[in-house]
């Protein structure tokens, strides 16, 4: 067979990266990064590299399986995949015809690959879709909504031209997007400013110009005192706020209280770093981009510290900017035609989402595309406004990704059904009735995705090796699961056929990826000026003030609340990325367990040394009734209020051979943690929990 190069894309994060891969003997040998692609320059982050490993891993499902002792017991019966098939659409059937259409949910973690499963979902009838998100970037989103009227993907990052970029709640170089970290490399070569604002020092902070160590849950104050300044020394683009803000007047009334001198002593941040860094923004402006972060389900603010990030950004002229937050370009902004959709095949669903977005009091100001999963869960409790009978669960862990397993767990009890489509053990999948495994990435084509962006590209993902096992691609599962509940328009048997459906009218044929598996649809990057439409909000402005937001009872400017601190001999629990893990499915990887194979405890040198707690010991972590060993990591650069552990560890389940019993599970620190959310963004707040730590 000799040796050949496939150009995919990685699937080891939610990233998707364009990679090569190196086949040799048609065995899958080594992974880099797409050298064709831009920002890639043939680099990749330590998960992408391992993507081996995840292939050739003996300890993933193999096969289909149909539960037969009770849920979560663990015994299992292997199935034919026309068994597994039947199984699942007879089910679907009956649980319809039983409960309604809409008795079925559905989750992903979301990404570019969703089109075909989607058109499967409104084919069968349902209106629940949801994805991963209200535990993660929900609140981005709606905040994005709120101020300009687009979502959060309406804008990009110029990293490589900016002058200044601002961090906060966003680990540029642990939560790895290779072009990015590549981007913003090359922008601080040519003097960028960088800027980092955590409670505690990531990798970014340690190249950072500024390190704003703030109080855990203070963001939003911080950013209320950056405004503050930026108004009353006039360090904001007037021009720009003249021309294109809504109510800036009831901004600057606002912000009047949350002075320097007030930030300093709410946060812990001097009051003249604070304005010098302002400044700094000023001079840098438009070219600065405030990342307005991506898991913020953090704070119960959070949804209003990402308001005023977008609002800052606007505030300095860097909407539409070069080295700023450009416009999101489609394919019809530079004259191409979009990929054709399998959604537009079949109506929307009628009906209420379960969830309430869009029709219930206080969620009519949410985003509705893939709505609250969490909220969905206490419909099902309820049963109402209808029972929700069936669950898949498409390559997503909900009881590793929200607060204790075994309240959200509790939540399925009556749901009939649950199905995992997944390429990992998982929590969930160990609780399934019916697995159905996916094909890991190097084994599998997808559907064609679109790359919005300055340059907006169609990218291919390739199968570069044959299954090791017998799994399927996800659009086989789906057009399995059409075919046998009379989905005629979704029975495909061959991906280059759904390819050519996709790229009709494109004058984009199948031979155009054969080279570098990327087919760009512009020369050269388009900055679209801000102009009449370019924000669609009512007023065609930025809103500083949000009617449907006050129309569900919520503040557009929210007076801060100061956050709760510590009970006496507690610290807040912290968590997020490492370069080396994809929250809990990278942890049983062979090559990353073996670098990274558990997770550590950040605790203040002062603290740990009042409990008597020393560098690399085992100490003891605790919140009513769990109880975790992890190893401590004494550290200056941690506030004194937190503790701070990288998510996705502490795993029970007896096929993972080697993350089994290591490191401590974040969420189950958490209890009943799914019942904190923010109102106003819709995630969980899942950093609103105090723990204990002692000596092991």
């Amino acid at each position: 067979m000799g040796k050949e190069y496939v150009k995919s894309i990685c699937g080891m994060c939610s990233v998707r990266c364009p990679i090569e891969v190196e086949v040799v003997d048609g065995k899958a040998e080594y992974i880099q990064g797409n050298p064709d692609a831009a920002g890639i320059m043939g680099s990749l982050c330590p998960r992408g590299a391992a993507g081996t490993a995840l292939t050739y891993d003996e300890d993933r499902p193999q096969y289909p399986m149909v539960r037969t002792g009770k849920r979560g017991e663990g015994k299992w019966k292997q199935v034919s995949w026309d068994e597994a098939l039947d199984y699942v659409a007879d089910e679907l059937t009956r649980i319809q015809d039983t409960y309604g259409k809409n008795s079925v949910l559905f989750s992903d973690r979301g990404g570019p690959f969703r089109d075909f499963y989607r058109a499967f979902l409104r084919g069968i009838g349902t209106a629940n879709y949801n994805n991963h998100d209200s535990a993660c970037a929900r609140n981005v989103q709606n905040a994005a909504l709120s101020v300009f009227g687009f979502g959060r993907k309406g804008v990009s990052y110029d990293l490589k031209n900016a002058k200044h970029v601002i961090l906060q709640q966003r680990n540029i170089m642990e939560a790895i997007n290779v072009a990015e970290v590549n981007n913003l490399l090359t922008g601080i070569e040519k003097g960028c400013k960088l800027t980092v604002i955590d409670i505690r020092a990531n990798v970014p902070a340690t190249k950072a110009d500024n390190f704003f160590m703030v109080r855990p849950g203070t963001d939003y104050g911080f950013n209320l005192a950056v405004i503050n300044v930026l108004i009353n020394k006039e360090l904001y683009d007037k021009k720009f706020v003249a021309d294109w803000f809504e109510d800036f007047d009831k901004l600057a009334e606002f912000i009047k209280p949350y002075t320097p001198e007030w930030c300093e002593a709410e946060t812990g941040v001097p009051a003249a770093d604070l304005i010098a860094f302002c400044e700094q923004l000023a001079e840098a402006a438009p070219s600065v981009i405030w990342h307005p972060g991506w898991m913020t389900a953090r704070y119960s603010d959070s949804f209003w510290m990402t308001r005023t990030i977008y609002i800052i950004n606007a505030m300095l002229g860097a909407i539409g900017a070069k080295g700023g937050l450009p416009f999101m370009n489609k394919p019809g902004n530079v004259g191409a035609k979009g990929l054709k959709s399998f959604m537009e095949i079949y109506p929307k669903p009628e009906g209420k989402r379960a969830d309430g977005i869009g029709w219930m009091d206080g969620r009519k100001h949410f985003d509705a595309g893939p709505g609250l999963v969490h909220l969905a869960y206490e419909a099902a409790v309820a049963e109402d406004p209808y029972p929700i009978k069936a669950y898949i669960v498409q390559r997503h862990d909900p009881l590793m990704a929200f607060p204790d397993k075994h309240d959200v767990r509790a939540k399925w009890d009556d749901i009939e059904l649950v199905v995992a489509a997944t390429f990992s053990w998982s929590d969930t999948a160990w609780y399934a009735d019916v697995i159905l495994p996916i094909s890991p990435y190097l084994e599998r084509d997808e559907i064609l995705m679109t790359k919005n962006g300055p340059k907006p590209a169609f990218q291919v993902r390739k199968r570069a090796i044959e299954p090791v096992y017998d799994t399927k691609a996800v659009w086989e599962i789906y057009a399995g699961l059409a075919k046998r509940m009379g989905l005629k328009e979704l029975d495909y048997t061959n991906i280059e056929d759904i390819w050519k459906f996709q790229l009709e009218g494109t004058g984009v044929s199948v031979a155009d990826f054969e080279k570098t598996g990327i087919v760009t649809l512009a020369s050269e990057p388009l900055y679209q000026p801000v102009k009449e439409g370019s924000f669609k909000t009512p007023s065609g402005k930025v809103q500083v003030i949000d009617a449907k937001l006050e129309g569900d009872g919520q503040p557009s400017l929210k007076p801060y609340v100061s956050p709760e601190r510590p009970p006496e001999g507690k610290f807040r629990i912290t968590f997020g990325r490492c370069a080396l893990h994809t929250q809990g499915h990278t942890v049983n990887n062979s090559l990353l367990f073996e670098q990274m194979p558990e997770n550590t405890l950040w605790i203040n040198t002062k603290r740990a040394a009042e409990l008597g707690i020393e560098n690399g010991e085992y100490v003891s972590i605790s919140n009513t009734g769990y109880e975790a060993k992890i190893k401590a990591f004494v550290t200056d650069f941690i506030h004194p209020e937190a503790v701070f552990m990288i998510h996705g560890f502490g795993h029970d389940l007896p096929c993972e051979s080697r993350a089994k019993g290591m490191g401590a599970a974040d969420n189950m620190l958490m209890p009943k943690g799914i019942q904190k959310w923010d109102r106003g963004g819709g995630a969980v707040a899942m950093q609103e929990h105090f723990v204990e730590v002692a000596k092991a």
